[in-house]
């Protein structure tokens, strides 16, 4: 499922069960470990600070670097899409 979702453009609506979001949440119900992790990330670039902390603490079951990042809480992110939204900062030593 996550390997379709991420063939969609746009994010789409949970409710939607065949849109890029609803395919996440449906492979994060059924135990698929990256999937919180993208909703995470799909959270940040709306600009949904709830939502990010939300993913992460849902992704921290599988992979605790995930806790690290939930307890740094940072509302600034090195990668690309971060920057394009006026969200980035340089990599860091832990990055």
């Amino acid at each position: 499922m996550v390997t379709l979702a991420d063939t969609f453009d746009r994010p789409g609506r949970m409710a939607d069960r065949f849109s890029r979001a609803g395919l996440y949440r449906r492979a994060d119900r059924g135990g698929y470990e990256y999937a919180a992790q993208h909703l995470a990330m799909d959270a940040f670039n709306r600009g949904d600070r709830a939502g990010y902390r939300y993913w992460l603490r849902r992704a921290s079951r599988f992979d605790p670097d995930y806790l690290t990042q939930m307890k740094r809480f940072e509302t600034r992110l090195p990668h690309q899409r971060a920057r394009e939204r006026g969200r980035g900062r340089p990599y860091r030593w832990y990055d």
